[in-house]
């Protein structure tokens, strides 16, 4: 997992810089089949990014703002779990 921080952006003299997670996977193989060893095989491959929140920079300083709905579709099989 990496962590990808976006462009900023600068709306009202406020500095914005959105944070995500993102993961990256890929496969492969190869088999038997009726043409002989090693004819056939497949391959794929995925990825997800999961925006965390965003860092605000304005006159008050600067803060990370939380996506709430991240937090509570990460937070919510804990709560289950324990």
């Amino acid at each position: 997992m990496k962590s990808v921080y976006g462009e900023p952006v600068v709306v009202d003299g406020t500095t914005i810089v959105p944070v995500a997670a993102v993961k990256f996977g890929f496969g492969g193989s190869v088999g038997d089949d009726e043409d002989g060893p090693g004819r056939s095989g497949g391959g794929g491959g995925g990825g997800v990014a999961v925006p965390f929140g965003a860092y605000v920079s304005d006159e008050a300083g600067v803060r990370f703002r939380p996506n709430l709905i991240t937090l509570l579709a990460v937070g919510i099989p804990f709560v289950w779990v324990a």
